[in-house]
């Protein structure tokens, strides 16, 4: 009777999933850490314990960035690595407490997974700092600040204006509320990492313009010494260049550092986008940050 009871149990739960609508998973800004049965894990050692994270919007020049990181000789910057669609599912109702005797919950676990990433590919690289330019991460910076106490973060700023202007022209179909709105999403998270981290914060306007000034700041910010081959990035391998792993554009792919490309001085942002512009030292409409 009772592995009867079970086996009802788990048809029905079967059959409720089968007639449910598909459920988009929003893992872009995680919830409060969820405790399993009152249960949170301690944090486990971290193989990589000072991991660099680029916080910024989509189109916001992280790629020319991460090419420039990338080709230093101590730093790998790879292609997006999208850590958090890297998922951990525990299939039974067991498991959790199996994992539980090993001082591990889900959260942790992939925590455990993330971090084994990182070390896999910094080892592969024969280099001793690893940097993850994955814009989404700007959506949960919390969480990677959680899972690595000791990362390092570089906000990277971009005019808002000029992002909308991009993502409008890369898009087939724009929607001009729909993009205001990803934007506002991106620059609310940036704007929260900025003022809460102790983050170094660049713009893409100057880096483009002084991209060796720039570069040398972020070097003394990652305790290593600036070297001039970072400019010439066309130089060195950086992977494929292709969709969902990062710009894709000639731009890039030309292996010089081209100008940023100005807001319309014309157009117009939304209050909330425009505060925050000028929080950054922007105008509100289309020009290059002040200082």
């Amino acid at each position: 009777m009772s592995a009867i009871g079970r086996g009802l149990k788990r048809r029905g739960r079967l059959m409720a999933q089968a007639v449910s609508p598909p459920r988009r998973v929003l893992d872009a800004m995680p919830s409060p850490r969820p405790a399993e049965h009152g249960y949170v894990a301690p944090r486990a050692p971290r193989l990589v314990e000072s991991p660099v994270f680029v916080l910024s919007s989509v189109r916001s020049g992280s790629t020319l960035l991460r090419v420039l990181l990338n080709s230093h000789s101590r730093v790998r910057a790879p292609h997006e690595m999208h850590l958090r669609t890297v998922h951990v599912q525990l299939s039974r109702e067991f498991t959790g407490d199996a994992m539980r005797e090993l001082e591990l919950d889900k959260e942790e676990l992939e925590h455990v997974l993330w971090d084994r990433v990182l070390h896999l590919e910094l080892t592969r690289s024969g280099k001793d700092v690893i940097v993850d330019k994955t814009p989404p991460n700007a959506l949960i910076w919390p969480r990677l600040h959680r899972c690595w106490p000791g990362a390092r973060f570089i906000v990277l700023l971009r005019h808002p204006a000029a992002v909308i202007e991009s993502l409008t022209a890369r898009r087939a179909d724009p929607k001009s509320d729909e993009i205001h709105a990803e934007v506002l999403n991106y620059c609310e998270k940036l704007e929260e990492a900025r003022t809460s981290l102790d983050a170094h914060v660049i713009t893409y306007e100057r880096l483009t313009a002084d991209p060796e000034e720039v570069t040398r700041g972020v070097c003394a910010y990652l305790g290593i010494p600036w070297e001039s081959r970072m400019l010439d990035y066309g130089s060195h391998d950086h992977g494929t260049f292709r969709p969902q792993l990062g710009d894709w554009s000639s731009e890039i792919k030309s292996g010089r550092i081209q100008a940023a490309r100005q807001a319309d001085p014309a157009a117009e942002l939304p209050p909330r986008l425009a505060e925050l512009a000028r929080a950054w030292g922007y105008p509100a409409v289309g020009a290059p940050p002040r200082g």
